[in-house]
Protein backbone atom coordinates (compact mmCIF):
# COMPACT_ATOMS: atom_id res chain seq x y z
CA UNK A 1 0.00 0.00 0.00
CA UNK A 2 1.50 3.54 -1.12
CA UNK A 3 1.20 6.01 2.04
CA UNK A 4 2.11 9.94 1.81
CA UNK A 5 5.56 10.70 3.58
CA UNK A 6 5.17 9.56 7.07
CA UNK A 7 6.50 10.42 10.54
CA UNK A 8 6.29 8.18 13.02
CA UNK A 9 6.74 8.39 17.12
CA UNK A 10 7.37 5.02 18.93
CA UNK A 11 6.12 4.91 22.49
CA UNK A 12 8.45 1.99 23.89
CA UNK A 13 7.41 -0.38 26.35
CA UNK A 14 4.26 -3.07 26.35
CA UNK A 15 2.06 -0.45 27.59
CA UNK A 16 3.22 1.52 24.63
CA UNK A 17 2.30 2.40 20.69
CA UNK A 18 3.65 3.25 17.67
CA UNK A 19 1.94 5.73 15.45
CA UNK A 20 2.25 7.18 11.37
CA UNK A 21 1.33 10.83 10.95
CA UNK A 22 1.38 11.91 6.91
CA UNK A 23 -0.37 14.56 4.87
CA UNK A 24 -4.58 13.62 5.78
CA UNK A 25 -3.09 10.04 7.24
CA UNK A 26 -3.40 9.32 11.08
CA UNK A 27 -2.60 5.85 12.11
CA UNK A 28 -1.48 4.75 15.69
CA UNK A 29 -1.17 1.32 17.55
CA UNK A 30 -0.98 -0.57 20.99
CA UNK A 31 3.05 -2.29 21.11
CA UNK A 32 2.41 -5.51 19.07
CA UNK A 33 2.71 -7.96 21.55
CA UNK A 34 5.54 -10.27 19.23
CA UNK A 35 8.79 -8.94 18.40
CA UNK A 36 8.04 -10.01 14.69
CA UNK A 37 4.50 -8.44 14.77
CA UNK A 38 6.26 -5.06 15.88
CA UNK A 39 8.66 -5.74 12.87
CA UNK A 40 6.41 -6.05 10.51
CA UNK A 41 4.23 -3.63 11.33
CA UNK A 42 6.87 -1.03 11.40
CA UNK A 43 8.41 -2.92 7.66
CA UNK A 44 4.98 -1.71 6.40
CA UNK A 45 5.73 1.78 6.07
CA UNK A 46 9.34 2.03 6.50
CA UNK A 47 9.42 3.04 2.50
CA UNK A 48 7.79 6.29 3.24
CA UNK A 49 9.47 6.92 6.71
CA UNK A 50 10.74 10.46 6.80
CA UNK A 51 11.97 10.53 10.09
CA UNK A 52 10.89 8.93 13.83
CA UNK A 53 11.34 10.24 17.17
CA UNK A 54 11.66 7.46 19.59
CA UNK A 55 11.17 8.18 23.38
CA UNK A 56 14.33 7.52 25.62
CA UNK A 57 14.04 5.62 28.15
CA UNK A 58 15.87 4.60 31.51
CA UNK A 59 15.12 2.95 34.80
CA UNK A 60 13.85 4.27 37.89
CA UNK A 61 14.64 4.17 41.84
CA UNK A 62 12.37 1.31 42.84
CA UNK A 63 12.07 -0.44 39.34
CA UNK A 64 12.50 -4.39 39.56
CA UNK A 65 15.86 -5.53 37.74
CA UNK A 66 13.92 -7.77 35.78
CA UNK A 67 11.77 -5.06 34.68
CA UNK A 68 14.37 -3.21 33.77
CA UNK A 69 16.22 -5.81 31.75
CA UNK A 70 12.56 -6.15 29.79
CA UNK A 71 12.24 -2.90 29.48
CA UNK A 72 15.67 -2.46 28.00
CA UNK A 73 15.59 -5.31 25.56
CA UNK A 74 12.49 -3.93 23.89
CA UNK A 75 13.77 -0.93 23.39
CA UNK A 76 16.89 -2.14 22.11
CA UNK A 77 14.74 -4.01 19.38
CA UNK A 78 13.29 -1.17 18.70
CA UNK A 79 15.91 0.88 17.94
CA UNK A 80 17.28 -2.21 16.04
CA UNK A 81 14.44 -2.51 13.80
CA UNK A 82 14.96 1.45 12.74
CA UNK A 83 18.32 0.35 12.25
CA UNK A 84 17.54 -2.30 9.98
CA UNK A 85 14.82 -0.83 8.10
CA UNK A 86 17.16 2.39 7.18
CA UNK A 87 14.87 4.94 9.16
CA UNK A 88 16.29 7.88 10.29
CA UNK A 89 15.50 8.18 14.21
CA UNK A 90 15.93 10.36 16.74
CA UNK A 91 15.75 9.88 20.54
CA UNK A 92 13.78 12.46 22.59
CA UNK A 93 13.45 12.53 26.28
CA UNK A 94 10.50 12.63 27.28
CA UNK A 95 10.77 16.22 29.11
CA UNK A 96 11.63 17.32 25.72
CA UNK A 97 8.94 16.53 23.51
CA UNK A 98 6.33 17.28 25.95
CA UNK A 99 7.20 20.41 26.84
CA UNK A 100 7.19 21.42 22.78
CA UNK A 101 3.85 20.04 22.32
CA UNK A 102 2.42 22.48 25.52
CA UNK A 103 2.58 19.55 28.16
CA UNK A 104 3.49 20.71 31.87
CA UNK A 105 3.49 19.10 34.73
CA UNK A 106 4.50 19.22 38.21
CA UNK A 107 6.92 17.10 39.68
CA UNK A 108 3.93 15.62 42.09
CA UNK A 109 1.38 14.76 39.81
CA UNK A 110 0.43 11.77 39.43
CA UNK A 111 0.98 9.33 36.52
CA UNK A 112 -3.15 9.03 35.80
CA UNK A 113 -3.02 12.87 35.75
CA UNK A 114 0.04 12.75 33.48
CA UNK A 115 -1.46 10.01 31.18
CA UNK A 116 -5.00 11.48 30.65
CA UNK A 117 -3.49 14.98 29.53
CA UNK A 118 -1.43 13.11 26.77
CA UNK A 119 -4.80 11.71 26.04
CA UNK A 120 -6.57 14.70 26.03
CA UNK A 121 -4.38 16.79 23.96
CA UNK A 122 -4.73 13.61 21.07
CA UNK A 123 -8.05 13.57 21.41
CA UNK A 124 -7.85 17.69 20.41
CA UNK A 125 -5.06 16.98 18.13
CA UNK A 126 -6.31 13.98 16.33
CA UNK A 127 -10.74 13.90 16.51
CA UNK A 128 -10.92 10.85 13.86
CA UNK A 129 -8.91 8.60 15.93
CA UNK A 130 -10.13 6.91 18.72
CA UNK A 131 -7.33 7.70 21.17
CA UNK A 132 -6.26 5.45 24.16
CA UNK A 133 -3.56 5.47 26.55
CA UNK A 134 -1.51 3.35 24.85
CA UNK A 135 -1.58 5.39 21.65
CA UNK A 136 -1.66 8.72 22.81
CA UNK A 137 1.96 9.72 23.71
CA UNK A 138 3.39 7.75 20.02
CA UNK A 139 0.79 9.96 18.91
CA UNK A 140 2.31 13.03 20.16
CA UNK A 141 6.06 12.22 19.45
CA UNK A 142 5.11 11.47 15.30
CA UNK A 143 3.24 14.79 15.64
CA UNK A 144 6.38 16.46 17.17
CA UNK A 145 8.59 14.57 14.95
CA UNK A 146 6.27 16.26 11.86
CA UNK A 147 6.60 19.59 13.92
CA UNK A 148 10.28 19.07 13.85
CA UNK A 149 11.13 18.38 10.25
Amino acid sequence: MEYPDLFVGVDPGQSGGIAAIGLNFVEAFSMPATERDVYDLIAEYAPNVQHCFIESVHSFPGQGVASSFTFGKGYGFLRGVLVALKIPFTDVSPQKWKKAMGLHYAATDAKKDKKNGSKQLCQQLFPSIKVTHSISEALLLAEFCRRSQ
